[in-house]
Formats: structure tokens, sequence, C-alpha cells
């Protein structure tokens, strides 16, 4: 069983109620749709749209209201039907209104239960056809069936190749095509499809029919919207090849894919929901691996092979930035958001070789990254264009520069733990200092020197002993900073930070005072500078041991 396409006005005059009927102008749209008839009288001096409505009138009533034709033309009326001849001749009808002049007078109750009988038997086939359709679908969703076979269905239905859109505009699933015209189709439907239907309890389901040329064919394109709840999820799409399809083609291709698009997107719900929960598993086991906190190193090898992750592989560990400070304001994400930011940077450079694992700890991106490269050289170039290239995707996404720390290689499972340790320390090292790019935790090999004395007692008393009452986050800390990081030079540090000169040799003068030494010579400045970067790196290792410590 079909559905019936839509009744026409052109379809009315072929009822034997209509015979003999004359059509005003020659050229007059007959294909418009037409569902309802209402009395003259009933449409005048109203102003509600009347699309799909046939206006009946007497000869007399129309000579009445001649001005009101205009007015109901306007309104979108899809045809004048008068009983009988019009009072007036075919030039003083408005442009695009078909006229319609029964032959023989038949009453306004006798056209109005022929467009209802009409209406009736055309939307019981059609309710008929779309509990076959979903019947058919819904069957093979609840034996499992997945995306790959409900698409085939799908095209089977509607005779035609189908596919399936995602919300980003992502082919997951097609039929009955080849791949290369798939994405030939794809790009085209972009624009088209670009804007999302959105969701309303009023609105009818969301159909769009697009032409599209690829691969040297025409095609006609009847797009369906998944929306589950209020969440638009991508489309159902139905191909028809060659010239356009007649009304009642189209009329099936929307039945289909108006069932398609609740199957289809249940069944994607299902799928999300299981990858979400495997994408879950794998980010503690990488969590575990990054802090080792496995009970056993049997515990962890079955872990591994469930994820078919070769613990002897050579890694590399990568740590960016999560939130940009606020989680509500542009850049920022809650925790879901932060996961898919940290699976997008993990799928830059693909290799077939190479296998990416990734969680979110905190407020920061971990990607651990296997490696194919054995020797040094290649390994230090593969890491670094890597994280290169995760800076750069996370950078445009974030509209500002992003730091991509790592540590040294780990060869294998059990050297992960310190890799990781060390690509946090150089992070919060590349954000101290406003580094951006690939930030490598060996190229700071003097902080490297200074990380081995920072966490002892001697180390704390001389930073209180120097810096005082200068703490990390107050105007004077940060002045000095600046300072230090111009080469105490005055003028570039007031430039940094957009004060006068005299501000900053005030601020200099108070900072000296604080410290009880002058550091504006250069002896000093040493001094402040090694105080600095001990405390720096003291509150690193004290944090990242915290973190890699909690069970």
């Amino acid at each position: 069983m079909e559905p019936s396409p839509r009744l026409t006005v052109r379809g009315l005059l072929d009822e034997h109620l209509m015979e003999g009927a004359r059509v005003a102008p020659d050229n007059a749209d007959l294909d418009r749709a037409l569902t309802w008839v209402l009395p003259l009288g009933e449409v005048v001096g109203r102003y509600d749209d009347l699309s799909g409505v046939a206006v009946y009138t007497r000869p007399e009533a129309l000579a009445a209201n001649a001005q009101a034709v205009s007015a109901i033309a306007a309104r979108g009326a899809a045809a004048l039907i008068v009983d009988g001849a019009a009072p007036t001749s075919d030039a003083a009808w408005p442009p695009g209104l078909p006229v319609i002049e029964l032959d023989l007078p038949v009453g306004f109750a006798a056209l109005n239960r022929l467009l209802a009988e009409r209406s009736l038997t055309q939307e019981v086939h059609v309710m008929r056809y779309s509990a076959l359709v979903h019947s058919t679908l819904a069957g093979l969703l609840h034996r499992g069936a997945g995306l790959a076979l409900l698409i085939k269905e799908v095209s089977s239905l509607a005779q035609h190749p189908a596919l399936v859109l995602d919300a980003r505009g992502q082919v997951v699933a097609h039929h009955g095509i080849d791949r290369a015209v798939v994405d030939e189709i794809t790009e085209h439907l972009q624009g088209p499809l670009a804007a999302a239907p959105t969701a309303s309890r009023q609105q009818h389901h969301d159909t769009r029919v697009v032409e599209q040329t690829a691969g040297g064919v025409r095609w006609t394109c009847t797009a369906g919207a998944i929306r589950l709840g209020k969440r638009f999820e991508g489309w159902v799409v139905i191909l028809a090849p060659g010239p356009a399809p007649g009304p009642h083609d189209l009329a099936q291709h929307a039945v289909v894919t108006e069932q398609a698009s609740a199957i289809i997107g249940s069944e994607m719900l299902r799928q999300s929901s299981v990858d979400e929960a495997e994408e879950r598993a794998r980010g503690d086991f990488v969590q575990a691996l990054v802090h080792g906190s496995f009970s056993s190193r049997h515990d962890m090898q079955a872990r591994a092979e469930y994820h078919d992750i070769d613990l002897t592989s050579t890694f590399a560990v990568f740590v960016a930035p999560g939130y940009s400070g606020n989680p509500s304001a542009p850049g920022g994400e809650g925790p879901g958001g932060l996961l898919r930011l940290a699976r997008y940077a993990a799928s830059v450079l693909p290799h077939p070789s190479v296998r990416s694992y990734v969680t979110v700890i905190g407020d920061a991106l971990v990607v651990v990254r296997s490696l194919r490269y054995r020797d040094a050289p290649d390994i230090e170039a593969e890491i670094d264009e890597f994280a290169e290239a995760v800076s750069a995707d996370l950078s445009r996404r974030r509209g500002r520069p992003v730091p991509v720390a790592h540590g040294v290689p780990a060869v294998g499972a059990d050297q992960i733990r310190e890799s990781y340790r060390q690509a946090r320390v150089a992070l919060g090292i590349g954000q101290r200092m406003d580094m951006s790019g690939s930030v490598s935790y060996h190229d700071l090999r003097g902080y490297g020197v200074l990380e081995l004395v920072a966490d002892t007692d001697r180390s704390r008393r001389f930073v209180d002993d120097v810096l005082g009452t200068l703490r990390p986050g107050t105007d004077l800390h940060d002045t000095l900073v600046a300072y230090l990081g111009a080469g105490g030079n005055v003028n570039a540090a007031a430039r940094e930070l957009n004060v006068h000169r005299n501000t900053m040799l005030s601020k200099l003068d108070r900072i000296s005072r604080a410290m009880s030494m002058d550091v504006r010579v250069p002896e000093n400045q040493f001094t402040a500078w090694l105080a600095i970067r001990l405390e720096l790196l003291d509150r690193l290792h004290t944090s990242v041991d915290r973190e890699i410590n909690y069970r």
C-alpha cells in the first residue's frame, strides 16, 4: 500500500461533480494542494491564511463582493469556485488565482461533502501506509538490526537510495548508492539543511525537498528531520535520481522519512548511549594508566585487552587546558563537552598504526597516543608535530592560543604515569609563562633541575625569605613577574602591563620594600627570579602529586 497524493485543484476538476467546469485564466496553477472549501461570506473580513482552501461563491454573491477576490488571492486561497457563470470578465481576476466556473450549479453542501470525503479517504490511506512503514522498521529495531539494516529497509520501502546524516551533516549510514556520490550529495545538502528545525509542540514533521546534481545525475532529495524530544539529531534522506518524482512518489517519500526518522533516531540514541558507556569505561582505564592505580599487573593487562590496548607500545602523553576559566563563558564546556573536545583533539593527524586514548582529569584534556617511530629523533619530531596540530585545532575552536604539553616518551605502560606527571608540570609552567603550541618538559631543562630542589623545606624557607608578603595572584607579584620577564627593562614592563612608567617605578619601590632588597639591582633580580621559579614548581609538584597519588 502506498499513500495517495494530496488532492489538488486539478484532481478536483476530474471529479464527476465538476464536469463541464471552465477554468480561468488558461495558465492557472492547478497543482495547488486542496484540503477544504469555505463560503465566501465566511472568509470575507478575516485575515487568516487560506492555503489549501477553495472559496465557494454564488454569482450574485460574487457581484456584491467583487473587491474581496483580490484579498482572498493575497491570503493564498487555492481556488475560487463560482457556482455558475461569473459576473465579470477573465481580465478582472487577480493573477495566480485559479477561478472555476461550474457549468451546472451544484450547491455548497455537495461540494463540501466531496472534499471532505476525498480528504478523509486520503488521510486514512496515509495513516495505513504510515502504520505499515512504522511496523516494518520498528520490528527491525526491536530485533537489534542496527543502522545499516534500517536504512537498507528504508531504501527498499522507498525503492530509491537512502542515507542518514547526523546533526553535523556527516553521513552515518547509506544504502543503494556509491560513497563518492554520497559525499558529493551531502556537500550540496549542507546549505539547504544547515538550519536545524526548531522544536515545537505545534510544529509538524519537518520534511524538505531539495534538488541537487551529483555524479552527473539530477537527484531529488526528500529529507525528514530526526528529533528526539527537543534535540535535533540529523536527517533521513531519500534520493530519487533522474526526472523529478511526481506528487504520488513525493508523498510516499515524505511518509517513509517521517516514520523512519523516529525509528532511526531511537537507534542513534541507543548507539550513542552504548558509545558513551564504552568511552567512559575507556576513559576510566586511561585515568588508571596515568595514575598507576591498578590493583595488580593482571588487572591492568585484563582491562587493556578488553579495550584493545597494547601495553608494550611506546606512548606519548599530551595534556592541554580544558576550561577557559568560566565554563559558562565562550570556550567553556561542561564535563561532557570537555570529553568531546578531547576526542576532537585526539583525532588530528590520524594514522592506521597509531591509537589515541582520551580522558578528562579535572580541568585538563589528556591524550595517550601510541607512537609509530622507534628512533629518538623521529619520535621527538612525531610528538612535536602532533602537539602542534592539537594546539592549532584547540586554538581554532577556542579562539585563543592553547598550549599542549608533553613529557618524555613512555616505553611501555609502566612509564605512562611519570610521563603524565611531567606533562602536567610542563603545562603549568607553559600556562604561567603564556606559552602556546608544543610545550615539551624536556625543553624546560632549567625547570627540570630546579624541580629537584623545589620540594624541600630549605627551598620553601628561601622562597618565604625572598618574596615575603608577595604571593601569586597579587598585583605586586604579577608586576614583579612582568618586570623580570622584561629583563629588568622598566619601559618594556610598563608597556606589557599597560601602565605609566612612573606607576611602574612606584610599584617597584613597593616591591623592593616588601622584599627588603632593591629589585632593580641585577643580583637581586636573579634572586627574585629563582624564588618565583621555585615557588611555581613547588605548587605544581604538590598539585600533581596530590592528583596522581589520589585513590
